[in-house]
């Protein structure tokens, strides 16, 4: 295959270095920068004009949607792959819709990350297995109709199946909660601020789809993220 470039857009430093890794000793892909924030991954790519652009969704400064869809519509040879915590319907479909060729699940990159990228600049389009069975169940023939699955049961079965994994900040805030610190005690603990403290609570309730923190606790042990 022909060399290519990449672009990286991601937050989280424990994932930079794990990209950076898995491409550092790639001959035939080229790493050409990586951005910890949206305004950053904007400017790097028009700067450096990627083949293939690396995103995350929820980024400091706002959504990788928005850098997607400004991919699209500058530069529409270049493939897009999103990397990212959210596996809900909503996120993957506006994903597609603003421009994107790959959806990976970060609880994916156990795969071959150099593979997933040659197969997206080959035309392919790599989206995760629990992905794709989504979206193939919401569009098969009869999905709607008598003979298909109620619109109550799939929605059931889109939340069970609901894939989410929190930041190693998110957990630990969740950790400290469990144990029945308040989240002012839990900002002194991790030396930032309550604000910031309530950002991460906040973004915790999103992922886990509940309105407190007596939720977010059961639902993190029913899932088995957290033990008595």
């Amino acid at each position: 295959m022909t060399p290519f470039s990449v672009l990286i857009v991601e937050d989280q430093a424990r994932f930079r270095e794990a990209f950076t890794h898995a491409l550092g000793s790639v001959p035939d892909i080229e790493l050409l920068g990586i951005a910890p924030d949206l305004p950053q991954g904007r400017r790097m790519f028009d700067q450096l004009q990627p083949d293939v652009l690396l995103v995350d969704l929820d980024l400091p400064g706002g959504s990788g949607i928005e850098l997607i869809r400004h991919a699209a519509q500058t530069r529409p040879q270049c493939e897009v792959m999103v990397i990212s915590v959210f596996g809900d319907e909503q996120h993957v479909v506006a994903s597609i819709e603003a421009g994107a060729t790959g959806y990976l699940l970060k609880d994916s990159l156990a795969l071959d990350l150099p593979g997933q990228l040659r197969s997206l600049r080959a035309g392919g389009s790599p989206i995760s297995p629990v992905i794709a069975r989504r979206l193939l169940v919401r569009l098969a023939p009869g999905a709607q109709g008598a003979t298909g699955p109620s619109p109550e049961a799939m929605a059931a079965t889109m939340a069970d199946e609901e894939v989410v994994a929190l930041s190693e900040q998110e957990s630990r805030v969740l950790h400290l909660a469990a144990k029945g610190f308040t989240f002012d005690e839990i900002a002194q603990f991790m030396h930032v601020s309550p604000h910031t403290v309530m950002t991460y609570v906040k973004r915790v309730y999103r992922k886990l789809h509940v309105r407190s923190k007596v939720e977010a606790i059961y639902e993190a042990r029913r899932l088995g993220w957290l033990r008595d």
